[in-house]
């Protein structure tokens, strides 16, 4: 990763997802995924997306290799978050011996629209996953890995390789690459306004006070509400 992807990086880091929401918000992008849960891993995660496909099936209805979870390891790393559409099934692509895996190679996070398995084993590991299943249903003749580094949708949002993930505590927000620093600087914006409503109720006005005076919430004029 490049030094500028880095700092870029440490930049993102500083902003919570709810932030992030918000500046989104402002500029009509949408980026909240839906129905993607953290089953493992603590605090807030950043990276770039890395995108892969399964498509699914009944049992014994693909080969085993090409369930191909070692290309996914394999696309892991720092700085980078493995974002796999599964098309929501609850099927599992990743257990305890690939998240080990990918702890290995320094993995900032993986997220799965499907489901993944061991959540014990995830849990040592150290790995930050996330998913929208948790199952003891083994991925293996049920899934096939259809493409890398195309579109895909998580959680729905649609995500493409490079686009901006960060997840926290309370949730999973995609940016896309192309409209991240707009979107950085009006996030930004949106964290100074909150610190100036934080700042005024520490120096003793009311919420109301202080969300008018930093514009966060004007001042209502009456009418019906």
């Amino acid at each position: 990763m490049s030094q500028s992807d880095q700092e870029l990086l440490a930049r993102c880091a500083e902003i919570g997802t709810s932030t992030w929401a918000d500046a989104m918000d402002t500029l009509g992008i949408v980026g909240v995924t839906q129905g993607i849960t953290r089953r493992a891993g603590q605090g807030r995660v950043v990276g770039f997306a890395v995108t892969a496909r399964h498509v699914w099936g009944e049992l014994g209805d693909f080969e085993k290799s090409d369930f191909a979870v070692g290309r996914l390891v394999a696309a892991t790393g720092p700085g980078r978050v493995l974002m796999v559409d599964a098309g929501g099934a609850c099927i599992s692509t990743f257990g305890g011996i690939a998240s080990m895996a990918a702890s290995k190679r320094d993995a900032t996070a993986v997220v799965i629209d499907g489901a993944c398995r061991d959540v014990d084993e995830i849990q040592e590991t150290g790995l930050w996953l996330a998913s929208r299943h948790v199952t003891p249903l083994t991925g293996k003749t049920r899934l096939r890995l259809q493409s890398m580094g195309e579109a895909v949708t998580i959680g729905g949002v649609a995500v493409a390789e490079g686009d901006l993930v960060v997840g926290d505590d309370t949730g999973l927000i995609v940016v896309p690459r192309g409209r991240l620093e707009e979107v950085l600087v009006a996030a930004q914006q949106a964290l100074e306004v909150d610190g100036r409503v934080e700042q005024g109720i520490r120096d003793g006005m009311s919420f109301a006070e202080a969300a008018a005076a930093a514009n966060y919430i004007p001042a209502s004029t009456g009418g019906r509400g």
